[in-house]
């Protein structure tokens, strides 16, 4: 039986990870502030079949008002998902909730976790989008981070931060570069939830630039075996690992995918290209497999199909 704490626990990954955790039957303590970036509305929903279990504790609050030496207290892995997510939102005035709730918050609590003498790993969710426009597919680890937004700044930021606490106090941290996740709880702002809301009330799916741009999808399950391994994988601390789904797809591709899902044309509006938005990605996951033991198993089609049974039942959504 492992104590641990998941940061972010409203969230889509987070819940996931919290909900997977309580079945396998050890202890959580759950972290989560739910903030209005998105509809509170869909955290309650995603926490609602654990929240009353025996084994299961939230805490409600800011991550930077929280006193983690003392949260971590027989705490042996930490689950580190909360953050400020979205790509498109982190230029502008609202750079600073960037900066404080991945920047300021992830230093806060390695603060803590150097002290935290049960602490057996500190897994740190870190993002694809610290790599920008790389220069080779698929990519791997060794290519130099080149993030083309704030928000990939940011996050590479809280990434070496937990690198450098590993080298100078021996925080065991591993982090977890995430190639756009998508499955049941997915975020409200993110292209999936959006495209299935769409056909839900017949209207017009928005395509950011000619849909040529590709993307490597990762289904949720296959995140949270990513992050249970590195909680346990003797050779994890101090790595980072690319966390895919194993194919690189092009966007119209996908959405011709969802016609034959929802069994009818999905209509289309082509825009400009959003700034910040990499034009490709793709995960190498071969020092995945090789340390963690990680290998997808939910392909497109099946993972897609789950999503939008999930949307189809959402209480919100229902007509």
């Amino acid at each position: 039986m492992t104590i641990s704490i998941v940061t972010g626990v409203g969230g889509f990954i987070g819940s996931h990870i919290a909900e997977t955790l309580l079945h396998q039957g050890h202890p959580v303590i759950g972290v989560d502030e739910f903030n209005d970036y998105y509809d509170p509305t869909f955290k309650r929903q995603n926490i609602a079949s654990f929240q009353n279990h025996p084994d299961f504790k939230l805490v409600e609050a800011d991550i930077l008002s929280l006193d983690w030496s003392e949260l971590l207290k027989e705490v042996e892995v930490v689950y580190h998902q909360a953050a400020q997510a979205g790509v498109r939102a982190s230029w502008g005035t609202g750079f600073r909730s960037y900066t404080e709730r991945n920047i300021n918050a992830t230093q806060v609590m390695l603060e803590a976790a150097k002290n935290a003498s049960s602490l057996k790993r500190f897994v740190f969710a870190s993002t694809s989008s610290v790599y920008g426009n790389a220069e080779t597919f698929p990519t791997s680890e060794a290519i130099c981070p080149q993030p083309v937004s704030p928000y990939g700044i940011t996050k590479l930021a809280a990434e070496r931060l937990c690198l450098l606490y590993f080298q100078n106090f021996g925080v065991p941290v591993a982090g977890l570069r995430y190639f756009t996740v998508y499955g049941p709880r997915q975020r409200p702002d993110m292209a999936f939830h959006k495209f299935f809301k769409a056909v839900l009330n017949d209207e017009a799916i928005d395509i950011y630039g000619d849909g040529q741009q590709t993307r490597d999808f990762t289904f949720i399950s296959d995140a949270v075996a990513a992050n249970l391994a590195a909680a346990v994988a003797p050779d994890a601390p101090g790595e980072v690992f690319n966390v895919g789904g194993g194919s690189r797809v092009v966007l119209t591709e996908i959405i011709d995918t969802m016609e034959e899902i929802v069994g009818q044309p999905i209509k289309r509006n082509y825009g400009e290209a959003a700034r910040g938005d990499a034009r490709h990605t793709s995960a190498d996951v071969s020092k995945a497999n090789r340390i963690l033991g990680y290998q997808p198993q939910v392909k497109l089609k099946e993972g897609l199909s789950r999503e939008w049974e999930w949307i189809q039942s959402l209480p919100m959504y229902r007509s």
